[in-house]
């Protein structure tokens, strides 16, 4: 009996995936036990970023990495390698020499098969040998080697390979799930584009999949960020969204950069402001809104939203280290009257796990602890 697998495991952002990785593969690299990893499998929709948190991860741990795509194989050849007779003890024999993409370096290293259920059925087959133990045929893997794969759901959106449960259960099963800070602290460090990361804090529910995903968000903004002044380029901008990415999202981001993107302030305005005074002025406008039924006026907390998100982004970098000046802007930031008391609290509270210590360090103040401890 086979098992849906359009969602396994827990479904997950990013980073908590990370945490899966190294704590499922790390131990076996730090020790040269000859026992292996078991594989882990990381499930979700095209274009969310599997591909490139495992590539992130091997390179982040100074790991050697190597690169499988199962559904480009069309011969079992292609898999196992070719014949080739050797001499053993006098006998000639017939061993199998491992293809190309097979690493040969020792490890620690990482093997990616991606899209794995995308590959045919005799394919996914003679992949069960190496999944259990890490050798197919006449060849292995190298030591301190580990295997991670990725699959798209099983949910009739996708012309895939259903997976059955004796190949299920030779792995370890997450899903990935869109998280917005995560992406955003990803794309900081990668210099996406700061206009293109801002429109994705502020509106992540354009994150839709089909054509809008983060993948193809990030081709277009690698495309708009050559244009300096991108509503003066309105309908260049309107064509390269529309190439990009479908309908709905194009519009979305042609109106934020009408009306909103010179609102919006960049992170380091806010952390390296030398007069915090004006940052918070022009916050205050920012949050304002406009006047609703009965003349009252909405806060803007999607744009609150999406400046924490950026900041939260921002100060979490590796190896970020804040000034004094940022660290005493942080602080500010936090304690500022048009920042509500959850997003306040739930901000601390990811920079208190997820920040460097000097980031820590500067948390400590005594009027934004009384300012936490009022909101519990």
């Amino acid at each position: 009996m086979s098992t849906p697998a359009s969602s396994l495991g827990a479904t997950l952002g990013a980073h908590s995936i990370e945490r899966i990785l190294a704590h499922a593969l790390q131990s076996s690299s730090d020790s040269n036990a000859a026992e292996r990893s078991t594989p882990v499998c990381i499930w979700g929709s095209h274009g969310i970023g599997k591909t490139a948190l495992v590539e992130r991860f091997a390179r982040d741990r100074g790991w050697r990495y190597a690169y499988c795509a199962p559904a480009q194989f069309e011969e079992m050849g292609d898999l196992h390698g070719l014949p080739v007779l050797v001499e053993e003890r006098g006998e000639r024999r017939t061993r199998f020499a491992p293809p190309a993409w097979v690493p040969t370096e020792p490890g620690p290293g990482l093997l990616l098969l991606d899209d794995l259920n995308r590959a045919d059925d005799r394919i996914l087959r003679g992949l069960m040998q190496l999944l259990q133990h890490h050798a197919i045929a006449s060849w292995a893997l190298p030591a301190r080697w580990h295997i991670v794969v990725t699959c798209n759901p099983d949910s009739g959106d996708y012309s895939v390979t259903p997976l059955d449960d004796a190949m299920l259960t030779r792995m370890l099963h997450v899903t990935m799930r869109f998280d917005v800070r995560d992406w955003a602290r990803w794309a900081q460090g990668a210099g996406v584009d700061p206009r293109g990361v801002a429109f994705v804090c502020a509106y992540p529910e354009t994150i839709t999949g089909g054509r809008s995903t983060p993948r193809s968000l990030t081709q277009l903004f690698a495309l708009t960020r050559p244009i300096a002044n991108l509503g003066a380029e309105r309908e260049l901008v309107q064509q390269l969204a529309m190439s990009a990415v479908d309908e709905a999202t194009a519009s979305a981001f042609l109106s934020f950069v009408r009306d909103e993107l010179a609102e919006l302030p960049a992170p380091e305005e806010v952390l390296d402001a030398g007069d915090f005074a004006a940052v918070e002025r022009r916050i205050r406008v920012l949050v304002g809104g406009a006047s609703g039924a009965g003349g009252r006026v909405a806060r803007r907390l999607d744009r609150l939203n999406a400046l924490c998100t950026r900041v939260y982004a921002a100060v979490t970098q590796p190896g970020y280290a804040p000034s004094e000046l940022q660290g005493q802007n942080l602080v500010r930031f936090l304690l500022l009257d048009a920042l509500p008391a959850d997003l306040c609290v739930a901000l601390h509270r990811d920079l208190l796990r997820e920040a460097g210590e000097g980031v820590k360090k500067a948390l400590q103040d005594r009027a934004l602890a009384q300012r936490i401890l009022g909101a519990l």
